[in-house]
């Protein structure tokens, strides 16, 4: 991926549209922009109502051109945009003309985005907030990635490692200047340093919530064979993805959907009926839907209220997690008064009391993630957890030189998760996944 090259993608969603905005950026961008338009670029941040036309001169369309000269562009280089009606002839005709121009190219997945890191646009924490910002699917992640686009996570981090530097020159500075008669309290002010850091990043690294937030929080719903479970997914989520049966045992393996329950991204699991199996496969199926149990992170206990004494095989931990118990066959007469959720999946009775109390269980868990920056990544985590065993093993070097290795070694892994430090060698794994036009 050369850097001196002029790129060009389309910015905005694949398909028919309205309107498509295809961008340019590099150092080719005004030759390339002259000869689409025939005109020398518009004034800069102004929008010029300009024909977009081949290299032959035959006019594509009409549409508004945009002028941003280095370095006050989203990439920091020069960019363009041409905004375009967003016909599929149109769209295609205009990249063809960008790429018959010399030393212009079709950009990679996330190569604006990229360029503008190195360009100092932004840090990596910011890139990975606009890639979770186009992913989007509830208001909690488009928030969560709005506050992290803003800086907070880069904020911390650089906070950290500042601290940190700071730590770890006044314990080289002991290292080189052992003759000479320092203060005893700059070691002593540097270890307590680096110890409290230590208890940040500990309590940070304890916090899940913003990878629930961004990945989905898991809900796994089970309970007895026929007790309505499979029928319940399908109401959660407004259409049939599960097989509903009166037989028993119909449900063997594990079905997933994705829904947005309270503004949140959940991921809700219907699992095979609790019981006694009849065969090795539905016995795989009970197995499955115990260890999904275990993992979730709110359970949906869906029982029968016509038979409410039928005894099930919990999970052992079932105690530790948020747990909604939902009695169905409301329709139908109950031996006895039960304590718990009522619902009718026959009639629909019930449904949105369920569908509110799922909601409220998944916000309890989730909504204090808006209060403080928070992991979003794996990639966050590993970084950090490399960062805390480093300050842990500095707590304990018998020696000055060790200690300021292991400093080092935790500035190193934190100045990563921004990009400060080997920022070349994460570009890759960063990138990858971003859109072509971002």
């Amino acid at each position: 991926m050369r850097r001196d090259d002029t790129i060009y993608a389309l910015a905005s969603g694949a398909g028919r549209a309205g309107v498509a905005v295809v961008r340019i950026s590099g150092p080719d961008t005004r030759i390339a922009l002259s000869s689409v338009t025939g005109q020398r670029p518009p004034a800069p941040r102004r929008a010029a109502l300009r024909n977009i036309q081949a290299l032959d001169g035959m006019v594509i369309d009409r549409g508004l051109v945009l002028w941003f000269p280095a370095p006050f562009s989203f990439t920091g280089e020069d960019v363009a945009e041409l905004h375009c009606h967003g016909g599929r002839a149109i769209i295609e005709a205009v990249l063809a003309a960008l790429s018959g121009i010399p030393g212009v190219r079709l950009a990679e997945p996330g190569e604006f985005s990229r360029r503008a890191v190195l360009n100092g646009k932004f840090d990596l924490t910011q890139a990975e907030a606009i890639a979770d910002l186009v992913d989007a699917e509830t208001p909690a992640q488009r928030s969560q990635a709005l506050r992290q686009y803003d800086g907070t996570l880069s904020t911390l981090y650089d906070g950290w490692r500042s601290e940190l530097s700071k730590a770890l020159a006044w314990a080289e500075a002991a290292i080189d200047f052992s003759d000479e008669e320092l203060p005893e309290e700059v070691v002593a002010e540097a270890r307590r340093m680096a110890e409290s850091i230590l208890g940040e990043i500990t309590e940070h690294l304890s916090d899940a919530r913003g990878e629930l937030v961004r990945d989905g929080l898991f809900v796994a719903i089970v309970g007895p064979p026929n007790a309505g479970k499979s029928s319940l997914i399908n109401a959660l989520a407004g259409r049939d993805v599960a097989i509903v049966s009166e037989k028993a045992g119909t449900t063997r393996d594990i079905i997933e959907v994705r829904l947005n329950l309270g503004g949140y991204a959940v991921v809700v699991a219907d699992t095979a009926g609790l019981r006694a199996a009849a065969d090795d496969i539905e016995a795989e199926g009970v197995r499955r839907a115990l260890a999904r149990a275990e993992t979730a992170d709110v359970v949906v206990l869906l029982r029968d209220g016509t038979d409410p004494d039928n005894v099930l095989d919990l999970p052992d931990n079932l105690d530790s997690k948020t747990v909604v118990t939902v009695w169905n066959k409301a329709d139908r007469e109950w031996p006895k008064p039960l304590e718990g959720l009522k619902l009718s999946l026959k009639s629909g009775a019930g449904l949105e009391d369920v569908v509110t109390a799922l909601s409220e269980a998944v916000r309890a868990r989730l909504e204090s993630a808006e209060e403080a920056p928070v992991l979003t990544r794996a990639r966050h985590r590993e970084a950090l957890t490399q960062a805390a065993a480093a300050l842990e093993r500095a707590g304990l070097a018998p020696e000055l030189e060790l200690y300021a290795e292991d400093l080092r070694l935790a500035v190193r892994a934190i100045g990563r998760i921004t990009g400060r430090v080997d920022v070349e060698d994460l570009l890759d794994v960063i990138f990858r996944d971003f859109c072509i036009g971002k």
